[in-house]
């Protein structure tokens, strides 16, 4: 296979394509307006808010296809669109395990808005490196007036060791995911971030051998699957690197940036 013949690049947001400081490189900004011209399209997939990608990629917002909340949200051509969302049941049901699990905090992502029920100040530290949008409110069981597309639950120590264990039971009915180190996601069971870049190649005619995908972690293993070209980072999650056909630099050392470089320049090996 030929670099030469990528149309379409998917990458993920933390871990891989933002620096450990949660910040896109001047590098990127370049080199996306370089794919451009050559007509090679975005895609950037994310568990993160919405909100929170545009703010990160504002100057390029209006030319990238978008793929949010870990697919639950979609945005292509300039159109946004909730693929699935939770019911108020399902919300319920999972704030109410959730709350028993001691060191979980719970957020509740709505379209609208990220919703918590805390004040702790070290939480809404982290929160905020990730949700431009949030409120806090006394029960997230009264939230009503939103589209709930998941729950997202942080711990300071490990989701996979401290609340994974903890959902068995809910993992019957929904999709739960270890998102990082600090973060698991709860939503829909069908949502995935495969399914949205499923639509999003249907829809350009564009196929595996002509997908370029960069991921880290446990809700990029589907996605990855879906390019020829896929790359875990050096600093992705032993799963991820096991299904990858290829492994780049670290999120530190500009992994995304470098495989790019050799795109643009037509490099016929990685």
């Amino acid at each position: 296979m030929k670099l030469s013949q990528i149309k379409l690049v998917v990458s993920d947001m933390d871990g891989t394509l933002l620096n450990p400081k949660g910040e896109v490189s001047t590098r990127f900004f370049n080199q996306f307006m370089e794919l451009r011209k050559k007509n090679i399209h975005f895609v950037v997939a994310s568990g993160r808010q919405y909100q929170s990608i545009l703010e990160k990629l504002h100057p390029i917002k209006d030319q990238l296809s978008i793929i949010a909340e870990n697919g639950s949200m979609i945005k292509y051509k300039n159109t946004e669109q909730i693929l699935f969302k939770l019911t108020q049941y399902e919300v319920l049901k999972a704030i109410t395990i959730l709350r028993a699990v001691k060191g979980s905090y719970i957020v509740l992502c709505g379209r609208k808005s990220a919703y918590i029920e805390t004040d702790n100040p070290g939480f809404i530290s982290k929160l905020s490196n990730y949700y431009t949008a949030y409120n806090i409110v006394n029960d997230l069981t009264q939230v009503v007036d939103d589209d709930f597309l998941k729950i997202a639950v942080y711990h300071f120590e490990s989701t996979e060791e401290q609340v994974l264990p903890f959902l068995m039971e809910l993992s019957n009915e929904l999709k739960v995911v270890v998102s990082g180190q600090n973060w698991l996601d709860i939503s829909h069971p069908e949502v995935d971030k495969s399914y949205a870049l499923g639509l999003v190649q249907k829809e350009m005619g564009i196929r595996h051998e002509e997908t370029m995908v960069f991921g880290d972690y446990n809700n990029d293993l589907n996605m990855m699957q879906l390019g020829y070209f896929s790359f875990a980072m050096e600093n992705a999650h032993k799963d991820v690197k096991k299904i990858s056909r290829y492994t780049t630099n670290s999120n530190a050392e500009e992994g995304v940036e470098e495989i790019l470089e050799k795109v643009l320049q037509n490099q016929k090996t990685i």
